[in-house]
């Protein structure tokens, strides 16, 4: 049988999804369908908490899409992990945070790990998901490449020069034996940048889109053969009865109502 695994760039255009597919499908099982897609009708970056807020209602909307059209499992493709958890209360197939991931799959690389990610603004939010994801005593640190991902994607050399020489830097200072790379789309360009034959980091670099990926493989051939179940009497408890109407009421309301711009 065939996963299909549906990863989704939780931004509204394309401009991210080839590399992507490049530096992420050589590494997909044989049995994995992988495919990578966009969010329609919702802010173009997510690089600011306003615009993820609004992002996340589209990103909703495309995780309730792909297990109506049979994905077996979804990638929610930022390291801000935005609406994981909420999206895990809408379907019953696994919903994969790259973040996350990269946090319980550290232990296998190294000792230790600390989070190199993209901008200033993202280091406190990382700091808050490491404690959220039990991993405050173990993430040596929080460090940023200073790029906004609207502009690393142009200038794709640069980035994967400063991924090279600040993720040696960084490991040193916090003390830390590897680096998750802190922004899906860093750590596609510093795997393109390997794949051209680039020298890499000094330090084992944790990509998180494949440790997402391999998670989702993971995940979905044990839903599959009944080795996955998500707990619904607690946190990821769904709508029913009563609660159900209430919900689909909404979802009404808010794909007729919501803004121009999400339309």
């Amino acid at each position: 049988m065939v996963n299909r695994i549906n990863f989704i760039n939780p931004f509204g255009n394309a401009n991210y999804d080839a590399i992507i597919l490049k530096t992420l499908g050589h590494y997909a099982a044989s049995d994995t369908n992988l495919d990578v897609t966009h969010l329609e009708n919702c802010p173009s970056d997510i690089d600011f908490f306003y615009s993820k807020h609004m992002i996340e209602q589209s990103l909703f909307e495309a995780v309730l899409a792909s297990e109506e059209q049979g994905y077996d499992a979804v990638i929610v493709g930022c390291l801000y992990d935005p609406g994981v958890r909420v999206a895990r209360e809408l379907v019953d197939i696994p919903v994969i945070g790259p973040l996350e991931a990269s946090f319980q799959m550290a232990a296998n690389f190294g000792h230790s790990t600390m989070v190199l990610t993209d901008h200033r603004k993202a280091v406190p939010y990382i700091y808050d998901q490491a404690r959220l994801n039990g991993q405050g005593d173990t993430v040596c640190g929080v460090d940023a490449i200073d790029w906004f991902v609207k502009d690393m994607i142009n200038d794709r050399a640069s980035v994967a020069a400063d991924v090279v020489r600040l993720s040696g830097e960084a490991s040193r200072r916090f003390g830390s034996e590897t680096v998750i790379m802190g922004c899906t789309i860093i750590a596609a360009i510093y795997q393109e940048y390997l794949m051209e034959g680039g020298t890499p980091s000094e330090v084992p670099i944790i990509n998180p889109n494949l440790m997402a990926l391999k998670m989702a493989e993971g995940l979905a051939d044990l839903k599959r053969k009944g080795g996955y179940f998500l707990a619904r009497q607690g946190f990821y408890m769904k709508p029913t009865g009563h609660f159900k109407d209430e919900f689909d009421n909404a979802r009404r309301t808010w794909n007729a109502s919501k803004p121009r711009f999400a339309r």
